[in-house]
């Protein structure tokens, strides 16, 4: 039985929240304390995290933003308001999903669901390799191999939509891969996903590469998709 921490200072949530998951067949830790929130979610065991964005006297941002430091745990933040913002707060964090309150808690667990689907598929292939980079499923590393043999290669550390972008992309050579592809492959599910939401996961990787000098590996295809260049 999978285990979700929840980290929500609405008692009265936190409770249903609670029972509704039980009944549907996960334990449930809730976090009650505000104070170094990252460590006590590393030390929970749990599987998953539903982190709310608002907390007294904290911010869910710089919580999931510590969190990423220490654990690659994936982590459903729940915001107050379903704006760009907070969608672009979640994501540029490492968040893995994100849903706005008030939500319908059957949808809720359709999100927990798919972000479990996806880790287990994400086992396959533990090693994928496109030119001088050479993807770590199982470790979410990317390595950029040196350009001259004895050299060290340099690893970048990615979140589980960021490699598995990665991985699909690699997996795909030489095709464009459309973007209602990628979105029905990361979220297993193209109704509840902002098309903005992909935007800013491909931005994300691309930044990465880009600090270690793979430029232009993910080109755009306009009004199509993306395509390893």
């Amino acid at each position: 039985m999978k285990t979700i921490a929840i980290v929500e200072d609405d008692e009265e949530i936190c409770s249903q929240l609670a029972g509704f998951l039980s009944n549907n067949g996960y334990d449930c830790i809730v976090i009650k304390a505000f104070e170094r929130v990252p460590q006590q979610i590393a030390a929970s065991g749990a599987d998953m995290v539903l982190l709310d964005i608002t907390l007294p006297g904290a911010d869910g941002g710089n919580i999931l933003r510590k969190l990423r430091e220490i654990s690659n745990i994936p982590v459903i933040m729940v915001t107050s308001k379903n704006t760009e913002m907070d969608e672009v707060i979640c994501m540029t964090y490492g968040a893995d999903d994100f849903i706005a309150k008030p939500y319908n808690p059957a949808i809720l667990l359709l999100h927990i669901e798919a972000v479990f689907k996806r880790l287990d598929n994400s086992a396959e292939d533990s090693f994928v390799t496109y030119g001088k980079i050479r993807l770590d499923v199982g470790r979410c590393v990317l390595e950029v191999l040196p350009e001259q043999a004895g050299g060290a290669a340099q690893t970048v550390e990615l979140t589980k939509n960021e490699m598995r972008i990665l991985r699909y992309l690699m997996q795909n050579q030489g095709k464009t891969v459309t973007r209602d592809e990628l979105i029905s492959y990361l979220w297993d599910s193209e109704e509840f996903v902002d098309d903005n939401t992909l935007t800013v996961n491909i931005n994300r990787v691309r930044g990465k590469l880009k600090e270690h000098g793979v430029v232009d590996l993910i080109k755009t295809k306009r009004g199509i998709g993306y395509l390893l260049g």
